[in-house]
């Protein structure tokens, strides 16, 4: 195995060429950092969500889950700081290219002297503040008082939401608040793939406790939230926690710390984990006029909660788990070409091959098929040679294969094909089934930590 065979265009070109994620509106030559997801990373994604919904939500008693609208009252980004400070430092280049940056990730590649363009270095334009949300109108008339913003985070429909659920839930702190849902950013410098797009998928908490335990919760969610990406397989040296100093704090967080991953590009963020305060609930309480505050039915203190957020990108993840799964090697001579990723993961959990197509295997494999397809997700396969099937369904991440051949049709037996180790073994019909999902429910190691 080579685990530094991963670049970001070998990620991109197998998502192409295996339809996981494709250039939006690519037949009219594509629209910039935007991307549509064909049918194995839907699949993909969407499992990277259930299983962040199972652990935080599924198994815990302490966490309700909403989905508020992308659509809010505009006096939301007001309370939240948004429409004032959600900017980013913008320059533009006065030469020949004319292409835009954000400044001070210029100054980061350029620490001393006056910045150039880096593309054709030119002269750059003094700095100005660009607001990075996207604006619209709602109604028929485009006025100022019909205009509208695309959210450019889900935090705020949780916390305006705050005092529906805890009635609605009968929950008090500590306890908290999911949802996975769309965001929109006009990045001025969006790029790497989907890491950094314009239209992203996040999953979010906020988790709501007292004010003297926050500290105490801040330390507890890193753990949980580190945890969760070592048990889905990513490696831990491939990880890590990353503090923010002084100077990147927002100024609403008394702490934030960032889980990087190692993509391609270097470190860069997975996901962040923020002790947010109260700043959020006493804004909308300013604002709306609403009380945000709690009153302990047992001791009667009230307080305004304190805000624990872990912020997880759900696009930055399917990626982070797509990179850490690639992986190439030498089998009899040729080029395997392979995801490894955690069966629980992976867009199929089984391949049917049929070994030809005749003598009545496609009937019986199709009947296997029938059979596991009602258990979890699988393909039926009968495109080209088995070897090329094979080869195909590594591409794809599928942890089995089950080849009907001529000895099926004699015993009722098939061939169990494992990705990772390549064993086959022959096991009956019947048995198929179980036995996969027994696979899926056992603990799993990459390939790649050995």
């Amino acid at each position: 195995m080579t685990p530094d065979a991963v670049t970001m265009d070998k990620i991109v070109s197998l998502c192409k060429r295996r339809g996981f994620i494709f250039q939006s509106s690519e037949i009219y030559g594509g629209l910039a950092s935007t991307y549509d997801y064909g049918h194995y990373g839907v699949l993909l994604k969407s499992n990277v969500k259930s299983e962040w919904w199972r652990s935080n939500v599924q198994q815990r008693d302490d966490m309700v889950a909403l989905d508020a609208a992308i659509l809010m009252h505009p006096r939301t980004w007001e309370a939240s700081g948004h429409l004032e400070g959600f900017t980013d430092p913008l320059v533009q280049c006065l030469g020949e290219c004319k292409r835009r940056w954000r400044a001070d990730h210029l100054r980061e590649a350029q620490p001393e002297g006056e910045l150039k363009c880096p593309v054709c270095g030119g002269e750059l334009s003094e700095p100005r503040n660009f607001n990075l949300m996207f604006e619209t109108h709602m109604g028929p008339v485009q006025d100022e008082g019909s205009r509208i913003y695309l959210r450019p985070e889900t935090a705020q429909g949780i916390f305006v939401n705050f005092k529906n659920v805890m009635q609605f839930a009968r929950k008090k702190p500590p306890f908290g608040i999911a949802q996975v849902g769309k965001s929109f950013r006009n990045e001025i410098t969006p790029g790497n793939f989907i890491f950094r797009t314009r239209e992203f998928e996040q999953m979010e908490i906020e988790f709501f406790v007292a004010p003297a335990t926050a500290g105490e919760w801040h330390g507890r969610w890193m753990e949980d939230r580190m945890r969760w990406y070592t048990d889905l397989g990513l490696r831990a040296d491939h990880l890590q926690l990353r503090e923010h100093g002084p100077e990147e704090l927002s100024h609403y967080s008394s702490a934030t710390s960032d889980i990087e991953y190692l993509f391609p590009m270097g470190w860069s963020e997975l996901e962040g984990i923020a002790n947010r305060g109260d700043f959020d609930l006493s804004q909308h309480a300013e604002y709306s006029r609403e009380k945000m505050d709690f009153v302990d039915p047992g001791t009667g203190e009230r307080y305004v909660p304190h805000v624990i957020e872990p912020s997880a990108g759900a696009d930055r993840g399917t990626l982070a788990f797509m990179v850490d799964a690639y992986d190439e090697e030498q089998v009899e001579g040729r080029e395997r070409v392979v995801l490894r990723f955690h069966p629980r993961l992976a867009p199929v959990k089984v391949a049917v091959l049929p070994l030809v197509n005749k003598d009545g295997q496609p009937e019986l494999a199709r009947e296997v098929y029938e059979d596991l397809r009602a258990r979890m997700s699988a393909e039926f396969d009968t495109g080209g040679s088995i070897g090329k099937r094979y080869r195909r369904q590594d591409e794809i991440g599928t942890p089995w294969g089950v080849t009907v051949d001529h000895q099926t049709m004699e015993d009722r037996t098939v061939t169990l094909r494992d990705r990772d180790t390549l064993d086959q073994t022959r096991i009956a019909i019947g048995e198929v089934g179980d036995e996969l999902q027994r696979r899926l429910a056992a603990p799993w190691r990459s390939p790649k930590l050995d």
